[in-house]
């Protein structure tokens, strides 16, 4: 249930008068002790009422005299930077009032003029009772509306043009480095293996040649690798 909006104001029943004064004074107490303790300032609170016959500080007469000290060696304009009277508390209260009162006409004129707007659309043609100050006010209407829709519009092109710029652009080539390396290994393992059947078979090639010129039939084969994989001989019979 949230609680009744407070109407400030001064009571005049005495008794409801002082009950309140008990209870707010309390609470204004333990608000200034909160703030001293979670923002770990300085700060203090003198009270006087018709229903006590000592004032109430805190925390103490001494804190309060400590504080009362601080501030009275401040500078005269530093001391009344921020304080406020009932005068200048009110001037403000007054102020911020119309500035709200002004901002709520204009949401009114607004909304005013957004329905005349429409009934003009709706009738196809501007109505003949309408003053110079309407029209005056429907016209800026008119014009921040097209405003509005020309921001909008550059907004949507700009996301369509970066949208199909992105789609048009190929996609990153991810390369792992693990695979890569892999694959120089492999390569630079068959290069050399390569080589060396490349050797085996000149070296046969030469005995043969030797072998034929000669016409001996004492020629040996030389010694080397027997594995029939790399034989001069692609022969079945020889497997």
């Amino acid at each position: 249930m949230t609680r009744k909006k407070v109407k400030l104001a001064f009571i005049t029943n005495d008794s409801a008068r002082k009950a309140t004064y008990k209870k707010r004074k309390k609470g204004l107490m333990k608000k200034v002790g909160e703030l001293s303790t979670l923002c770990g300032i300085d700060a203090c609170a003198i009270v006087y009422s018709p229903y006590d016959p000592q004032p109430e500080v805190w925390p103490s007469p001494m804190g309060v005299q400590r504080v009362l000290s601080k501030f009275r060696r401040m500078p005269e304009l530093e001391q009344s930077k921020k304080m406020v009277n009932q005068d200048s508390f009110l001037r403000q209260r007054i102020q911020k009032a119309k500035e709200q009162v002004k901002k709520q006409r204009k949401d009114n004129r607004e909304k005013e003029m957004t329905q005349l707007m429409f009934q003009c659309l709706s009738a196809g043609n501007i109505m003949q009772n309408i003053s110079m100050v309407d029209l005056n006010d429907l016209a800026w209407l008119i014009d921040q509306n097209l405003k509005d829709i020309n921001r909008r519009i550059e907004t949507l092109t700009k996301n369509a043009a970066q949208a199909q710029a992105q789609m048009a652009a190929p996609p990153p080539v991810l390369t792992d480095v693990n695979v890569v390396a892999k694959i120089e290994e492999n390569v630079q393992g068959s290069h050399g293996q390569g080589f060396d059947m490349n050797m085996d078979v000149m070296q046969k090639q030469h005995w043969f040649m030797n072998l034929m010129n000669s016409g001996g039939a004492d020629e040996t084969m030389p010694l080397g690798d027997l594995n029939h994989q790399n034989s001069f001989w692609q022969n079945p019979f020889f497997h």
